[in-house]
């Protein structure tokens, strides 16, 4: 196994970390990698913005479904889907009015222009990963930027068309770190071949087995099975409801209208 996949077959994520700044020189390997990332049309459809401030840290750790030990890392990295840039630019060099003499329609970025701006985001987000972990440099995504967009917005001074898709928060190790690699779905139930393939009722419960043992009979949703406990935990909870309508407000801004 060579050094790349080791890295890759190493990782955890990290919430505790090492009491000491990240060194610019990693900073910037990781940078680098992130930036190195495949991109649609090389547009490079996204923005990454470096949080050291601690101030803002503790901020982001109590909107992101309030998690202090997102303050407690020395640095985060908000990945953003963003088109604004591209649109700034067709704006400062009269894209409009080329249109209009061409009969083209200039829209503005919609769903599918998010979607894609989206992919670009999370490749340089993974690449960044990657390259931190190859530094003895730990991470862990944090979802729940997607909840709370209007403040988010407002915090992160973000235009119409940049929507924070992922953060990221980066330490190092600390010293003799006991890594637990968290057990994952068997290949068959994930990678088909050639098309997809609907699992049937054995298959699903040969797949789910082994977090059939985390069910708790005397739970406080009263579930009657671990597929029932995990709806109510995640799905139906209410950061997983907040997520939902920060979302939908987002997207009121990608419409596709004629500008």
């Amino acid at each position: 196994m060579n050094d790349t996949l080791k890295t890759i077959q190493n990782r955890v994520s990290l919430r505790k970390y090492a009491d000491k700044d990240l060194k610019e020189e990693h900073l910037e390997i990781i940078l680098d990698g992130a930036m190195k990332a495949p991109t649609a049309g090389n547009q490079m459809l996204y923005s990454i913005i470096v949080i050291k401030d601690q101030e803002t840290k503790e901020a982001l750790s109590k909107s992101c479904d309030n998690q202090p030990f997102i303050a407690t890392a020395p640095v985060l990295m908000v990945f953003v889907a963003d088109h604004q840039k591209w649109f700034d630019y067709y704006t400062k060099n009269n894209v409009k009015e080329f249109t209009e003499k061409s009969g083209i329609k200039f829209e503005a970025p919609q769903e599918s222009d998010l979607f894609l701006a989206c992919e670009d985001a999370m490749i340089a987000a993974q690449n960044a990963v990657i390259a931190a972990e190859s530094l003895g440099i730990g991470s862990c995504y944090i979802g729940d930027i997607l909840e709370n967009y209007e403040y988010h917005k407002k915090l992160l001074d973000l235009p119409d068309w940049a929507f924070p898709i992922s953060m990221l928060t980066f330490g190092y190790y600390p010293k003799d770190y006991h890594r637990v690699h968290r057990k994952r779905f068997d290949k068959k139930f994930i990678v088909f071949d050639e098309k997809y393939k609907r699992l049937s009722d054995d298959e699903i419960d040969e797949m789910y087995s082994d977090l059939e043992k985390f069910y708790v009979q005397e739970n406080k949703y009263e579930a009657d099975n671990y597929a029932q406990m995990f709806y109510s935990r995640k799905t139906g909870a209410d950061f997983s409801k907040e997520m939902a309508r920060s979302v939908r407000v987002a997207l009121k801004k990608w419409t596709g209208e004629l500008l």
